[in-house]
């Protein structure tokens, strides 16, 4: 009895691609957030007046505040790596039962 598995074997590649793809462009998006912010590092007379604030006692308006896009940003690297790894090993073992299949049927 021969079972059709093109479908899903083909709905699971598609799957995986586009999986990959999707991390992939999120992660260059959430890169370039972060190249972005670094370049707009504070200038020394910023960083001068937030010395002499502290030093009078000011030390609360230096401490950051919840939720940051610095740490969405990482935070949201981390998820998309997450994600291309899963779609990664979707496309292996995608790969892995189409060789079983070709084996079995050789």
């Amino acid at each position: 009895m021969a079972i059709d598995v093109s479908s899903n074997l083909n709905s699971a590649i598609v799957s995986g691609v586009l999986g990959v793809n999707n991390a992939s462009n999120n992660i260059t998006t959430t890169s370039i957030s972060l190249a972005q912010q670094q370049a707009s590092l504070r200038s020394t007379s910023d960083l001068l007046s937030d010395v002499g604030l502290q030093q009078i006692g000011n030390v609360s308006s230096l401490l950051p505040s919840g939720g940051d896009t610095f740490t969405s940003d990482l935070l949201s690297l981390q998820n998309n790596l997450n994600n291309a790894q899963a779609s990664t090993k979707v496309l292996d073992v995608a790969n892995e039962t189409v060789g079983r299949l070709i084996d079995e049927l050789a």
